[in-house]
């Protein structure tokens, strides 16, 4: 009998506090949309499991923890390897075509980062976050949660996991967030703007696309490299015609693989000593103040250009809206409300995919500018 007690004070079940369970919940949570309502199942489903592992007492299953899965995070996104390597299989994945048939798009896609800096001065104004800890809420609202992994490992890895939950939720919650604001902002004569199709792109200019870019901006923004080199690269991979086994191996297995790896390593940093308290609620806040604001951003340049260009080339304002860096989930959710509101008349997904991927490029270099400020 004392043996059996022994072995009972010794096991996880009589280490349980109310923080584990409360984690169980929100993996439970996590888990839930993503088999029941499918939001970002690849994500979310690698994240809940993580936060289940980590919160197993004496599991010793944890990022921070000396075991299998803080290996990985020590050898995976410590040393800034795997948020790169997705950024690769972006790339392969990523066409640029849509932008460069329309380039007057790379424009929303920079307004639409403007809820990274209104959420970094708000992290630091309002709720007294380092200005390190802040730049690294904000790149939330860029919906890029590689990029926000990548940024929040080098500023404030002590808030690594309610960052990469709050990036990734807003991502997968992109048809919720994003059709109320695009309505609120938009008429309903701007929803029914028609734009013609973009201007055909040489094969010529979509390989120099990525070779170009890649060295201006990493000549330009040093720090910005490492994601803008590798989704050039990708993209590169995707283009030349000549690296089929690469782009399918970089665009499927690769990708795959890296994404469990990251998923369950950020899901294991939601520890309850590390995610239970007061900041993960003001991170949450912040998160969804920088994704609206990003997403008001696009749109809201969009009808400002409007003021300037000829009737034949007016924008039609929501799909500033895809200037967030959500690929491809943000341009479908713009295709979905215009269409809706049009009577299916207006559909915009290619002429939403130039500001979309152009988020991409947008929320990487922004990373860049903070780590060359405050690194």
């Amino acid at each position: 009998m004392n043996t059996f007690v022994k072995l009972l004070q010794q096991s996880g079940f009589a280490n349980l506090e109310f923080g584990n369970y409360l984690m169980f919940i929100v993996a439970g949570i996590l888990i839930y949309l993503a088999i029941k309502k499918e939001y970002e199942p690849l994500l979310l489903i690698p994240i809940g499991f993580g936060i289940i592992l980590a919160n197993l007492p004496l599991g010793m299953m944890g990022s921070y923890d000396e075991g299998i899965i803080g290996l990985i995070y020590n050898m995976g996104i410590k040393t800034e390897l795997l948020p790169p390597i997705i950024f690769l299989g972006v790339g392969v994945l990523t066409d640029f075509r849509p932008l460069l048939g329309r380039p007057i798009t790379f424009l929303l896609g920079a307004a639409a980062q403007v809820g990274i800096f209104v959420a970094a001065i708000g992290a630091v104004y309002l709720f007294g976050f380092t200005i390190e800890e802040a730049a690294s809420i904000g790149i939330i609202g860029g919906a890029d949660g590689p990029t926000s992994i990548f940024l929040a490992s080098q500023l404030a890895p002590h808030l690594i996991g309610p960052i990469a939950v709050a990036a990734y939720s807003y991502m997968s919650l992109v048809p919720i967030i994003q059709p109320p604001i695009m309505k609120l902002l938009t008429t309903k004569k701007e929803r029914a703007i028609d734009m013609p199709q973009a201007r055909p792109v040489s094969k010529t200019a979509v390989i120099l696309f990525p070779i170009i870019t890649g060295i201006v901006s990493s000549l330009s923004i040093p720090s910005s490299a490492p994601l803008i080199g590798m989704l050039m690269f990708g993209n590169l991979i995707r283009e030349s015609g000549v690296t089929d086994r690469l782009r399918k191996t970089a665009g499927t297995s690769l990708i795959d693989i890296v994404t469990i790896f990251l998923g369950v390593t950020v899901g294991a940093t939601m520890d309850s000593v590390h995610f239970v308290n007061m900041q993960t609620l003001m991170i949450l806040v912040m998160g969804a103040v920088a994704f609206s604001f990003s997403t008001a951003g696009g749109i809201l340049l969009a009808k400002a250009l409007n003021l300037i260009l000829k009737k034949e080339n007016k924008i039609n304002p929501c799909i500033g809206a895809a200037g967030v860096s959500a690929v491809p989930m943000s341009a479908r959710v713009v295709q979905k409300f215009v269409s809706e509101h049009t009577d299916g008349e207006v559909n915009p997904l290619m002429q939403a995919m130039g500001p979309n991927v152009a988020g991409v490029i947008g929320s990487a270099v922004t990373a860049g500018v903070f780590l060359s400020l405050l690194r």
